[in-house]
């Protein structure tokens, strides 16, 4: 039971932190003026082709509706491009600016970052160790968000 104990508050610890440093790291200078949940958005929406507003809202696991809200303010801001499909009149594409791929850029530097800083502490096997177990979390939280 200690150790249930223990990883509990570990696991608490850690997502705590993850998300107060990264709310430090990647909303302040020219990125200060959107929100953690922003430049999530940012992150489904990605660099590259436009993309469906359906495709980034179940990426997100949100509704279209909390999606369109998010995007008017990341359009209002200058991160994203919204237009209608040529093909089909139905279909919101979505982009990013030049300050949309800035901030794409500077959120995956983080992210890498902190990758290289958690993972130097560790050997291959402890590597390999680690990340079976964390994709073992991962597809148990998967299997209760879909049930």
């Amino acid at each position: 039971m200690e150790a249930n104990k223990t990883l509990n508050t570990l696991f608490v610890t850690l997502f705590r932190s993850i998300m107060s440093i990264e709310q430090k790291a990647l909303i302040s200078g020219e990125f200060k003026d959107i929100t953690m949940n922003d430049m999530h958005v940012i992150e489904a929406i990605e660099c590259g082709e436009p993309r469906p507003s359906s495709v980034v809202a179940k990426r997100l696991s949100v509704t279209m509706g909390t999606l369109t809200k998010s995007i008017d303010r990341l359009s209002r801001t200058g991160y994203v491009l919204r237009e209608r499909s040529e093909e089909d009149k139905r279909l919101v594409l979505l982009s990013l600016t030049e300050k949309g791929k800035r901030a794409y850029a500077h959120h995956m530097k983080f992210h890498e970052e902190m990758i290289q800083a958690a993972m130097g502490q560790f050997n291959k096997q402890e590597e390999g160790i680690l990340i079976h177990s964390l994709q073992g979390l991962v597809d148990y939280f998967n299997s209760h968000k879909k049930g």
